[in-house]
């Protein structure tokens, strides 16, 4: 299933709306267990084009995992936000 973005801004960021970056998210949860692990958000960074997947999941996983289980579940994925639109490439609305 491929996430239609909305459009493509000036700066070259697909702009989507939470629910479809929360599904678009979902894609990367390999094994899903409802959660995305380090190497998951890895995958993400990687597949949007960015480089220093594995140091950036690292950073990304670390500033957002509230309960400190090394994993992003969907109490934390809104808290993801901010390191998406730093480095996967996408702006997020809200509606």
């Amino acid at each position: 299933m491929a996430i239609k973005s909305r459009s493509i801004c000036a700066d070259g960021k697909r702009e989507m709306t939470m629910d479809e970056f929360m599904r678009w998210m979902k894609r990367f949860d390999a094994d899903k267990d409802g959660r995305i692990s380090r190497q998951e958000l890895a995958e993400a960074v990687r597949v949007s084009g960015g480089w220093f997947a594995r140091l950036k999941a690292r950073r990304g996983v670390r500033s957002v995992d509230r309960n400190g289980n090394g994993y992003i579940d969907d109490s934390e994925i809104k808290s993801l936000v901010e390191f998406a639109e730093k480095h996967l490439g996408v702006r997020i609305f809200h509606l």
